[in-house]
């Protein structure tokens, strides 16, 4: 992953946009190759995983990374990360419920790995001006 932050000047605005395809294309498969769509559920938390931010922070990430606080603030990183805990833990309580099967597990793992990494370069894009 830390070579992949060093190359986000030459990934650019194209590389994001790849990465996050590449992670919905997952999700999709996930679902597609098993043909069992519960794995979509996973997909509901990945538009709730933002909305903190949008609606606490002023859009911005900066404030998950700052130690200032407050209600709103600290509900927000809250919020935020029991999403991204969400994220992980769904495809694991559908496969002990025998509902998806480990592939369909594994393949969601990959997509939220992606996915994470593709919020990462976005934030550490967003910190810098070079764009």
């Amino acid at each position: 992953m830390i070579c992949l932050l060093s190359l986000l000047p030459l990934l650019g605005l194209a590389g994001l946009a790849f990465m996050f395809s590449a992670s919905i294309l997952l999700q999709i498969l996930a679902c597609a190759l098993y043909n069992n769509w519960w794995p979509m559920l996973s997909a509901l938390m990945y538009v709730l995983v933002p909305m903190p931010c949008l609606f606490f922070g002023g859009g911005s990430t900066q404030f998950l990374t700052s130690r200032d606080g407050g209600g709103w603030i600290d509900a927000a990183k809250f919020l935020t990360g029991a999403s991204a805990v969400g994220s992980f833990a769904i495809p694991i309580i559908l496969r002990h419920a025998h509902m998806i099967s480990t592939g369909a597990m594994f393949i969601e793992f990959t997509s939220f790995i992606i996915f994470v990494c593709t919020v990462l370069c976005f934030h550490r894009a967003s910190l810098e001006d070079d764009w």
